[in-house]
């Protein structure tokens, strides 16, 4: 056996015999308000939104939050007949006659926002992409991609910018002026519009992305609130590393000639970049890169708060994510192993605690981390892809998201015997002998939550870590204490499923099964419990890669 394959398990045997780890949360010692940064989701395939499986996802999205969930999806104005596909879609809303005047046709984007509306969320609106008949580089149009192909297969004609701005500015004007007449001024205003997707990237095909992106904006902008001056637009959804775009985009809204109007400066109700991790598959496992999107939302962070003119502006990450593709399977991307089981579960809920670390840290304001990750209809079972639910079916993940939306209230201050925080991943990640058991707790008049996982970057979920919890100042005497757990064991469709033999069919009885272990399960019944002195203290047993919630409800 290699040294370093010895070295390997070593590590991996001193991992899953852990100890005790000692953590404090006081009511008293409050952070600030808890914001739901956690209920935003998005996806590259707008036609999925209205199929049997996705309608019935963003009816659980619905439901799992107290507030309205944002919906961010990619291709809403491509040229098309509707049909879904991975990384692709239309809507077909802009085609032109033969004398070149513009037909526009919302019925396929009035079906995606129908579904969100009717649901109480709402859209994160994506102005893009270019429609064919606008396109400066038309042919190739769609593109076919399939999992495992390059990339960059998926940059055909709808990545170009417009070869007529003020038919761009037109199409932006109508469709916005449409929907306040579908949905109502108000319903609308409460909207993010945006402009475009990674255009510092694969997305905009030019080599002047800057200056065109910044261009396509001005109009953009123009459009949106012609039709809505009290609309809210912004941008660029640039990717992680982006951060020079990003300085630059802000210093064209600021200081800059407009295009569209002449004028100084373009108006900028939110700013939006991308954050992802790194996972690789080595020595026969997944090791994940939380470190990388940590980064991405540092640098992000640094660039914005240097501009003072922009304090407390909206924050959107609008892919907040453990690496960057979403319709890579593990069979084709073995590094994206990690997506069915308890890991992207451990994963996030310790990934958003750092984000919201971070952003205490720069004293900045966001608002959403949106998390890419929907349903892909019609796929093979547990295939792999970044996805929330397969089949109809949730996947552990989903029950983090269940479980934040419990969560409500005043932030709290967490300490005790805590190896990592957000700087610490981002200079080493979490791959020492100690896992990342944290948490995130907040408190309202009546309730106190927290949010509890341990996570390591490995891929190993074997071993168990002692948590000595306690809870200071509660406000009562008697309480009701209830447990939810994410792990093998609970609240785990894939593990069901792999111990039916895998079906690539489910019968209707595995099926009702399947669907009843992918809903958050509690570890105990509810129990009644007293409260001495305002302390209450609890010792949990709490697996590798697994995620607890704990709430006490009180009078």
């Amino acid at each position: 056996m290699k040294f370093s394959s010895l070295l390997t398990i070593c590590c991996l045997y001193a991992i899953a015999c852990l100890g005790q780890t000692a953590i404090q949360v006081d009511l008293k010692q409050e952070k600030g308000p808890l914001k739901p940064i956690w209920a935003w989701f998005g996806y590259d395939e707008p036609n999925y939104t209205y199929m049997k499986d996705g309608r019935k996802l963003l009816s659980e999205l619905a439901a799992l939050s107290p507030v309205p969930v944002y919906v961010r999806t990619h291709n809403l104005m491509n040229t098309g007949d509707g049909e879904a596909a991975l990384k692709w879609g239309s809507t077909n809303m802009y085609t032109e006659d033969a004398n070149g005047n513009p037909v526009y046709n919302w019925r396929i984007v009035d079906s995606i926002f129908d579904t969100y509306i009717t649901r109480k969320m709402k859209p994160l609106a994506q102005i893009g992409f270019m429609p064919e008949a606008l396109s400066t580089h038309p042919t190739p149009y769609r593109h076919y991609w399939q999992p495992g192909h390059d990339y960059k297969e998926i940059c055909t004609g709808w990545a170009y910018p417009p070869k007529d701005y003020n038919k761009w500015e037109e199409l932006i004007y109508q469709w916005v002026k449409h929907c306040v007449a579908r949905y109502g001024k108000a319903e609308v205003e409460s909207w993010y519009w945006e402009l475009w997707n990674e255009a510092d990237g694969y997305y905009l095909m030019v080599d002047d992305k800057i200056t065109t992106y910044c261009k396509m904006y001005d109009y953009a902008a123009a459009g949106v609130r012609r039709a809505l001056p009290s609309a809210r637009i912004g941008g660029p959804h640039a990717t992680g590393g982006a951060g020079e775009f990003m300085r630059r985009f802000i210093t064209h809204c600021l200081k800059e000639k407009n295009e569209a109007t002449g004028q100084i400066g373009a108006p900028i109700d939110f700013l939006a970049f991308h954050a992802k991790g790194a996972p690789v598959f080595t020595e026969n496992r997944v090791r994940m890169g939380m470190n990388n999107q940590l980064k991405d939302v540092n640098r992000h962070l640094k660039i914005i708060s240097s501009f003072p003119e922009l304090k407390n502006i909206p924050i959107i990450i609008g892919e907040s994510d453990p690496e960057g593709c979403a319709a890579c399977g593990m069979k084709t991307d073995p590094q994206n192993a990690y997506r069915n089981g308890t890991m992207y579960s451990s994963y996030t809920a310790a990934s958003i605690a750092r984000i919201i670390e971070l952003n205490d840290a720069y004293g900045t304001n966001i608002i959403g981390a949106v998390n890419w990750s929907f349903e892909f209809e019609n796929q093979p079972w547990f295939y792999g892809f970044r996805e929330l639910a397969t089949n109809g079916v949730d996947k552990p993940v989903l029950n983090v998201f269940r479980m934040m939306g419990m969560m409500s209230g005043q932030r709290l201050r967490i300490s005790g015997d805590l190896a990592y925080d957000a700087q610490t991943i981002m200079a080493n990640g979490v791959r020492g002998e100690r896992t990342d058991v944290n948490a995130l707790a907040a408190a309202s008049s009546k309730d106190f939550s927290l949010l509890l996982w341990n996570y390591h970057d490995d891929d190993i979920s074997t071993g168990t870590s002692t948590v000595d919890l306690t809870i200071q100042n509660i406000p009562a005497k008697k309480a009701v204490l209830y447990h939810y757990r994410i792990d093998q064991e609970h609240s785990n469709s894939y593990e069901v499923w792999k111990k039916m033999g895998s079906p690539a069919a489910p019968t209707p009885a595995q099926y009702v099964t399947l669907e009843k272990a992918g809903q958050l399960a509690m570890l105990n019944a509810p129990e009644k419990i007293k409260i001495t002195n305002g302390v209450y203290k609890l010792k949990v047993n709490l697996p590798g890669q697994a995620v607890s919630l704990i709430r006490i409800t009180y009078e």
